[in-house]
Parts: structure tokens; C-alpha cells; sequence
């Protein structure tokens, strides 16, 4: 028989299951940018920043499903964006909806990015409070949130009141809400998260009626997008909208 040690080692306490990040995240921000400008990029800028983004990946729509045709053809935005981009390490331009055929339906765009990604990549889908109040009416809306996080840029002192969104958005969005912009690392999708940005109050349409009535949009949008729109003669037909 064996002796046993009278100073017995204490049994280890069990450890706090610890969570660790599943990778830094990359925004991913989509649009017409017809043209791009400052109110965009101001918006990727801060976003990146605040939610410490690996990247954001613009996203120039060819056919936006929620809006009018756009004013000039998608080659065209695509050269725009990636003028804008141009000089920011975190900026990605990505061109994958303009070469695809048909809507451009964000679901489809984030499949195709977690297939190349992987899924333990953390997306973090960025949008204003309007395109979310809207949300019910985008294809697949409800996969999204499979897909990716959820990061909706809004005004200081704007409140997302559930009361206000359709009941499904609403379930979705009060099972999910997050406080804490650092939780977004902990998995890598599924959550949606407010985040207040001072506003740029510039609009393309607004640059699109000062083109088109020979007013100067100069210091709204980069001056190498107002140059390549000179040069290109763009934005000079009636504008609708």
C-alpha cells in the first residue's frame, strides 16, 4: 500500500468559461453613392474607429433594390468610390455587385463574403436608422442577422424605440440589442447595435440639383470624384429625385 502525501494539493477551482473573440471586425457598407461623398466616408470613418474595424468594404450597388435607377451607370460610381478610398488603409473597395447580374440583394452579397471569409469572420453590416426601419421590406431580412451584425449610425440623442418598428422587427431587435460595442467581437453575427455619429448634412441629391444648375458642390464630396465628374460630363440631366 502507498503511502499517500499528508499536504494534499487543493482541487483546482473550475474556471469562468471565458469568451474570446472570434476575429476583429470588418464593416461592411453598401450604397448607390451617386455620387460618394463626405457624409459616406465621414460615416466609415467614424464607425471604424469606434468599433475598432479591421476594414470597411464599400459596396457600390449596380441595381439598388429600394431606390430609383441610378443617375450614371455603376462602372462610373465604382470609379468614383475607389477615387474617394484612395489614401485610406482602412477602406476596401469591393466590386462584387457590380458585376453581378440583377438586384443587388445584400443577403446575397454577405453569403458569398462568408464563403470567402469563413464563418467564424465577425461582419458587421453598417446602415442608417432609416434603411433599418425599412428592413422588413429587404429580401431574406430576416437571414441578415444569421449573417452578420447589425450596426445602425444615428443621430446623438436619437432612441431606438421598438414600439415604432413592425412586430417582427421589433422581436428581433429587443432579443438582440447590444449596449457595449466590444461585444460585437464575441461571435460573428447576430447582433444589432446603435451607435450615435454627428452628422454631415450632405445629400447626393443635393450635389446631383447643384450640378445640374451649374452650382459648385466643392468641399461636399473628394475633389478627385468633382473631377472625374467634370471630366466625364455626369449629372448633367434632369434630375427626379
Amino acid at each position: 500500500m502507498v503511502a499517500r502525501d499528508s499536504k494534499q494539493t487543493a482541487p483546482l477551482e473550475p474556471r469562468a468559461a471565458r469568451l474570446e473573440p472570434a476575429s476583429t471586425p470588418i464593416g461592411i457598407f453598401g450604397g448607390t453613392f451617386d455620387p460618394i461623398h463626405y457624409g459616406h466616408l465621414r460615416l466609415a470613418e467614424e464607425l471604424a474607429d469606434r468599433l475598432s474595424l479591421a476594414e470597411v468594404r464599400l459596396i457600390p450597388a449596380r441595381v439598388p433594390p429600394h431606390r430609383g435607377t441610378p443617375r450614371v451607370t455603376s462602372a462610373h460610381r465604382l470609379e468614383m468610390v475607389q477615387l474617394a478610398c484612395a489614401g485610406n488603409p482602412r477602406f476596401r473597395v469591393d466590386d462584387r455587385e457590380c458585376r453581378r447580374q440583377g438586384a443587388s440583394f445584400t443577403v446575397d452579397t454577405l453569403l458569398e463574403l462568408r464563403a470567402e471569409l469563413g464563418h467564424q469572420c465577425v461582419l458587421a453590416l453598417l446602415m442608417g436608422v432609416d434603411a433599418y426601419l425599412a428592413l422588413t421590406t429587404w429580401s431574406r431580412w430576416e437571414q441578415l442577422f444569421e449573417l452578420a451584425h447589425l450596426v445602425i449610425a444615428h443621430r446623438p440623442g436619437f432612441e431606438l424605440d421598438t414600439g415604432e418598428l413592425p412586430p417582427a422587427l421589433a422581436s428581433q431587435t429587443a432579443a438582440r440589442l447590444l449596449r457595449d460595442p466590444t461585444q460585437l467581437r464575441l461571435r460573428p453575427a447576430g447582433a444589432v447595435l446603435t451607435v450615435d455619429i454627428p452628422p454631415l448634412d450632405i445629400s447626393a441629391t443635393a450635389i446631383r440639383a447643384a450640378l445640374r444648375s451649374g452650382r459648385s458642390p466643392r468641399y461636399l464630396l473628394p475633389d478627385s470624384v468633382l473631377d472625374y465628374i467634370g471630366r466625364n460630363h455626369l449629372y448633367k440631366e434632369l434630375d427626379a429625385g
